[in-house]
């Protein structure tokens, strides 16, 4: 996998005239030469529908009058800058806009994106339709005629959707249409059927080539859906909707299945389809380093103007960064992530219980409690990844189970049987318990339920860092315990009352009472508990006392 990659995103209305009449292949390689890139994706097909080339499987845009990605690929590979070609396959505008009974559906008939066809916007497409026959034959198209380096293909993943195909395809599979779990069950089976047709389709003419579907997320614990393609690519723009807590846990996690991974950030102030905006260069250099040494190869989103001429601004900029990442790139190839730390993902243990149950759907969203505990292990500069699991536990010196994870007797076999082996457990909030309500592991507790007040205070019998003793306010949930016979490492101090309108104390809440103090952190056998949402409660308040006493948990 090349590390310095460019991603040229190329959407354009049909209303734009002169698509790539100001293209020239000295002008598109010394941009890329400015920039230090060695792989650009290069566009087939945008979500408005058109090719970019001369096409029989498809329509060429109109405003285009010859083969600018024949063009582009010719100029590319005569620096040495490889092209993978990309498809926009869950969206092509042209196409639903004429066919729009193979639009995505929702219960109520609206469409997905933009929600009726007099909105501005973009609607999703079935793939349970004719339509995947239509876009199967634009990747051969392209396979046949270019010589692409990979295949990018856009806006893919498991999609509920009750359009008539669907609805025609579960009464014949005897299944009730009204019912969301044989629905999703559905969208389940309709994503494998698209992942392993496009799969043959390369196959059968340019065998092993790489092919990766983007979702926007790589879901944890749903490593069938990861392995549908030949590496991943980890959309993560932090300045659009991921924010910049979201690359450091994917990666966590997509470096434990063994596939190559890059990381895509954006040139853009804020994210894509951002004509002039610009992010200041300290942030690239840092996103850049950031994605390398998260062991991934490096994307930097951009969009090409309509003319096809390449914006000098953008390739000096991403210049800076990627001049930077050639000089380490060699430290970086073949790396291996080690890592002390195992954290069970919220996601993926999610992802495992809604397995069973799909009416419920799939996450695909890393929650507040993985991205307290990213914070605070890469502020520690612990070594961590992220697991699900499938993953061996015994890898791992510690792991942690962040604020939800409850087991069921699969998932306390795996954790009983790491413990056996001398592995230790930090776990917190509603973690450790089991299907009874109480803990399945020996933290020298058990486990007495939901504490009623809220805020509360946690006092360490032990120094943190920075901030003298004292009962350090915690704003979530807590919990309490009974039958404390290991060590107690902290206590909650109860505040005199909650905030009410009969009682209340000052501006926010009301102060701790030191006489009302119960064990709130024990260590038992199997490792340590303590009784708050603490990972949850570090990303939403970042305090550094929660920080701190997180780590010296850890440490211990």
């Amino acid at each position: 996998m090349r590390f310095r990659q460019v991603h040229l995103d190329f959407h354009n209305s049909e209303a734009i005239k002169n698509i790539g009449n100001e293209f020239d292949e000295k002008q598109f390689t010394e941009a890329l030469i400015e920039g230090h890139v060695d792989s650009v994706t290069l566009f087939s097909k945008c979500h408005h529908g058109y090719a970019y080339h001369p096409s029989k499987a498809n329509e060429t845009h109109p405003g285009l009058k010859f083969d600018l990605l024949g063009a582009q690929i010719k100029a590319a590979h005569l620096i040495g800058v490889k092209t993978p070609v990309y498809l926009s396959a869950g969206v092509d505008e042209k196409y639903v806009r004429t066919h729009r009974d193979c639009a995505v559906r929702r219960k109520d008939e609206s469409t997905v994106w933009a929600p009726d066809f007099m909105t501005a916007g973009y609607h999703k497409i079935c793939m349970n339709t004719p339509y995947l026959d239509y876009l199967l034959a634009q990747i051969k198209e392209v396979l046949e005629n270019y010589d692409a380096d990979g295949i990018f293909l856009d806006i893919a993943g498991v999609q509920p959707c009750y359009c008539q195909y669907c609805i025609d395809r579960l009464k014949k599979e005897g299944k009730d249409p009204e019912d969301s779990a044989g629905v999703l069950e559905l969208a389940e089976k309709v994503y494998a059927n698209y992942t392993k047709r496009v799969r043959e389709t390369v196959d059968s003419l340019r065998p092993g080539l790489p092919v990766f579907h983007n979702g926007g997320h790589i879901r944890h614990g749903r490593r069938d859906l990861a392995f549908a393609n030949t590496h991943l690519e980890l959309e993560s723009l932090p300045t659009g909707d991921w924010g910049y807590d979201h690359f450091p846990v994917s990666a966590a996690y997509v470096r434990t299945l063994g596939l190559e991974y890059l990381g895509m950030t954006g040139k853009f102030h804020t994210a894509w389809g951002e004509f002039g905006g610009f992010k200041h260069p300290n942030a690239l250099r840092y996103e850049s380093s950031l994605l390398l040494a998260n062991g991934a190869a490096c994307s930097v989103g951009d969009q090409l103007h309509p003319s096809g001429k390449m914006d000098m601004a953008t390739y000096k900029l991403i210049g800076k960064a990627y001049k930077e990442l050639e000089e380490k790139e060699e430290y970086a190839k073949n790396a291996v992530s080690i890592a002390d730390i195992g954290v069970l993902s919220t996601e993926a243990v999610d992802n495992y219980y809604k397995s069973k149950n799909f009416s419920t759907g799939i996450s695909t969203k890393i929650g507040k409690s993985n991205t307290g505990c990213a914070r605070i292990l890469l502020e520690g500069k612990y070594l961590f990844n992220y697991i699900d699991l499938e993953e061996d536990f015994s890898k791992y010196k510690l792991i942690i189970l962040p604020d939800t994870v409850v087991s069921d007797e699969y998932i306390e076999g795996k954790l009983k049987e790491y413990t056996k082996n001398g592995g230790k457990i930090l776990a917190s909030g509603l973690s450790g318990t089991g299907q009874s309500g109480d803990f399945i592991l020996d933290f020298g507790c058990g486990f007495d339920g939901e504490n009623e007040f809220c805020p509360s205070y946690i006092r360490p019998d032990f120094e943190i860092k920075d901030i003298a003793n004292s009962a350090y306010v915690v704003y979530s949930k807590g919990y309490k315990l009974k039958d404390v016979t290991g060590t107690v490492l902290c206590n909650t101090e109860n505040p005199y009352f909650n905030r009410t309108a009969e009682h209340f104390c000052s501006h926010q809440h009301t102060p701790n009472d030191p006489k009302d103090s119960h064990p709130v952190a024990v260590m038992g056998k199997d490792g340590i508990y303590i009784g708050y949402n603490i990972f949850e409660e570090y990303a939403k308040k970042g305090s550094i006392t929660t920080k701190e006493i997180a780590e010296g948990l850890i440490d211990m």
